[in-house]
């Protein structure tokens, strides 16, 4: 009996986690939606990239900004690198004359470089973006148009991948659509949980320090307004452009990523009460992702002693889904099978990754921070 109600209760949560809060949380952005109050205002803005070895896109990051139609001297742009040792303080310093700032430190990771950065900018919007993603010519002026809302505290841009060359990159960027129509739906009853990391924007006077090893900075600053009352939205107008990554690379991502949501959870712990109140939905999202992968786990424990015959269907059907998965490795690009094996195999990546994340309690968190690596 103790095993049919682990295996329901683990069912029911993968039921509810993976289709069932979708659609509920697509009914309550249409029943429940809160327009933000945009206007097309100018402030001053303060464009910040932390960087670490990021020769390879750097030129084309800072070209994206000067090319942006936004007046020149509402815009102050800080180039933060973060103990670089290639060519990136040598392309950083080549667009001093346009007005570009190098600030070179020894290498402390993100948060640092952001903590040292932030106290430098002088604009009353901070635009915080990688160096990997290009900035649509519109962009910072479509973002900041949030801000004559005066309940928004942070917003985020929309991240386009670029068509994929591979099965794993194109299921990659299927996987980041589904995540930003989740984020877009959030933002419209109220807010999402963190920003969009490569490009989002927040008032200035809401910047706080940042815990030196926090893996999740676009999600400690954003909150740290969240719980002062302020909205995190997105404007999907707002447009940065990036380069597809390859599933091991994503794994790499994820794992930072989920290690820095139990981060998350001690830094702020009101998220899980009722301070939070968007606490439905984090339970069913943010948690929801966390405790997926041992939900899993306990339908496959639990299985072979449901009654017969629930116990041969639910044992064959898991050994299908998990043999899918496994088959993706051999099967050649552009098959019908590919296309149905490659997105079981990215969600199963997803969950081992989810397990991974708890490395987070014995490694230290700087070890968790990998290089991206993406095809340009």
């Amino acid at each position: 009996m103790a095993t049919v109600v682990l295996f329901a209760g683990a069912a029911a949560v993968i039921f509810y986690v993976v289709l069932a809060y979708p659609v509920l949380l697509g009914w309550l952005s249409r029943r429940f939606a809160r327009p933000v109050q945009r206007a097309p205002i100018r402030p001053s803005v303060s464009i910040i990239i932390a960087v670490y070895n990021g020769e390879a896109f750097l030129a084309d990051k800072l070209n994206s900004i000067l090319a942006l139609e936004y007046p020149r001297d509402l815009v102050q742009v800080i180039i933060v690198s973060d103990g670089s040792t290639d060519r990136t303080d040598a392309i950083a310093e080549s667009f001093a004359s346009k007005g570009v700032r190098l600030l070179h430190l020894s290498r402390g990771g993100k948060p640092a470089a952001l903590n040292a950065a932030i106290p430098l900018a002088s604009g009353e919007i901070l635009i915080l973006t990688d160096v990997r993603q290009v900035l649509a010519p519109d962009s910072v002026g479509l973002l900041v148009e949030s801000f004559a809302d005066p309940e928004v505290g942070t917003v985020s841009g929309e991240l386009v991948i670029r068509k994929g060359a591979t099965e794993e990159e194109s299921n990659i960027g299927l996987y980041w659509r589904f995540e930003t129509w989740i984020r877009d739906r959030l933002a419209s009853i109220d807010s999402m949980f963190g920003a969009t990391g490569p490009f989002y924007a927040m008032r200035r006077e809401l910047a706080v320090p940042i815990p030196p090893d926090m893996l999740l900075d676009d999600m400690y600053l954003p909150l740290a307004a969240f719980f002062r009352g302020y909205r995190l939205v997105v404007d999907m107008r707002a447009r940065a452009f990036d380069y597809p990554t390859a599933l091991d690379t994503e794994f790499r991502r994820k794992v930072r990523t989920l290690a820095g949501n139990y981060q998350i959870l001690l830094a702020f712990p009101a998220l899980l009460g009722p301070g939070n109140r968007m606490w439905l939905h984090f339970v069913s999202y943010k948690l929801g992702r966390l405790l997926l992968p041992w939900c899993l786990i306990a339908v496959a424990v639990s299985s072979p002693w449901l009654p017969a015959p629930w116990n041969i269907v639910m044992l064959a059907g898991q050994a299908v889904f998990y043999g899918m998965a496994a088959l993706d490795f051999v099967l050649p690009a552009g098959g019908q099978l590919k296309r149905v094996c490659s997105p079981i195999r990215t969600f199963v990546t997803m969950m081992i990754a989810a397990i991974r994340g708890l490395s987070v309690f014995f490694v230290p968190a700087r070890s968790l921070w990998k290089v991206t690596s993406a095809t340009k």
